[in-house]
């Protein structure tokens, strides 16, 4: 099954229409952002929040350790690093959050700029369990409402897809939600910008749109081709 998450979430009733129009997951921005939430904030929202749902907090440029502590104290079930942490540092998060979920964020002008850099992630990729690839921009890791190149990308997929599930992010939007899925045939997709009314507060009427598009393409691809599982995350 495709894993949707909503991203952004700043309040609970927003973060209760995500699961009402069959998200996966929630993402909660603990870092730089116009949506970003405090800790005690998200905590709150979290603790009221189904046990079954996956809360991943993103962050940039934590240390293990005290991203550790800030997941406990959360009630976190996953990270998305979305900084500069180094490849190396990789195995030093998986250390410090156990079965936690860990998606390392790839921004795709930075690997087209240097393919090494890809290639030094994925050496390293047994230490994560997904990969999230996003477009994000010189002054910003993420949530800028623009999609990346596409085509230019489809290598860059490919490779990322033969060693770990890949979600798509990145101006991603119920009217081009299928597109991107029918292209690249992700593990996940992830949205923030849109399905907002404004940044921080969420659309019932496009997140519901969002997640149905999404849902019909991805059966719609696996109908197609049942032959090819789809792995797991």
């Amino acid at each position: 099954m495709l894993w949707i998450k909503v991203c952004g979430n700043t309040n609970l009733d927003d973060a209760r229409a995500a699961l009402d129009a069959e998200a996966n997951a929630l993402g909660f921005i603990l870092t730089e952002s116009p949506r970003r939430i405090a800790p005690n904030v998200a905590a709150e929202i979290i603790q009221a929040l189904p046990q079954s749902v996956e809360k991943i907090g993103v962050v940039v440029n934590e240390s293990p350790e005290s991203l550790k502590q800030l997941a406990e104290r959360i009630g976190l079930t996953g990270v998305q690093l979305q900084g500069d942490e180094p490849p190396v540092q990789l195995s030093e998060f998986r250390r410090a959050l156990g079965l936690r979920k860990i998606i390392k964020t790839l921004q795709a002008r930075e690997l087209h700029a240097d393919p090494s850099k890809l290639e030094a992630y994925l050496a390293n990729a047994s230490s994560v369990d997904g990969f999230l690839l996003d477009s994000g921009s010189p002054a910003s890791r993420g949530g800028t409402g623009q999609t990346f190149d596409w085509r230019a990308a489809l290598p860059l997929v490919e490779r990322i897809k033969r060693h770990k599930p890949l979600i798509i992010a990145g101006g991603l939007t119920p009217d081009n939600v299928t597109t991107a899925i029918r292209l690249f045939d992700p593990c996940g997709v992830d949205v923030v910008s849109g399905v907002e009314l404004s940044p921080g507060r969420k659309d019932p009427a496009k997140l519901w749109a969002f997640i149905a598009a999404a849902r019909a393409a991805a059966v719609e691809i696996h109908d197609s081709h049942e032959s090819s599982p789809r792995v797991s995350f």
